[in-house]
């Protein structure tokens, strides 16, 4: 399993920054190389709500069914993969005073054994680090400008 961490502070209230990306709608436009983020059955928001989602690494899709398994108001959104790629994302948002938000990303994969497991990792790894520091700056740059 390997576990990818990134901090940054965006200049918008933390009540700002937690409704965007609780917001399924917008996860497109600022996470990098996602091609499919959408809600399945009627929940769409909050502890429980079920996404079909898939990430375009090159020409290859990866898809991955993720449940919010952790949501705290302005402070924390948890998504873990049921089904697909495994995969989690853990989103934390802290007042950092000013009307700024300190967002907190952690982001893990767990890749599958044998040869197809090392060569998947050949390309997922360098692409997880580049995605999760281009997410957040995206993130930040929505959030700014909004």
């Amino acid at each position: 399993m390997t576990t990818i961490n990134h901090t940054a502070t965006a200049t918008v209230p933390v009540d700002r920054a937690f409704a965007h990306v609780a917001d399924y709608r917008t996860v497109p436009t600022w996470f990098f190389g996602i091609s499919r983020f959408v809600p399945q059955g009627e929940k769409d928001y909050g502890l429980g709500a079920v996404y079909d989602s898939a990430v375009k690494i090159g020409p290859k899709e990866i898809g991955s069914v993720v449940e919010v398994t952790e949501f705290d108001a302005d402070r924390l959104i948890t998504l873990k993969s049921i089904s697909g790629f495994r995969t989690s994302s853990r989103w934390s948002f802290a007042d950092a005073g000013d009307g700024r938000t300190e967002l907190t990303v952690e982001f893990t994969y767990d890749l599958p054994g044998g040869l197809a497991g090392k060569a998947l990792g050949m390309i997922i790894e360098p692409f997880a680090v580049q995605a999760v520091k281009a997410s957040e700056a995206a993130l930040r740059r929505q959030l700014e400008t909004v």
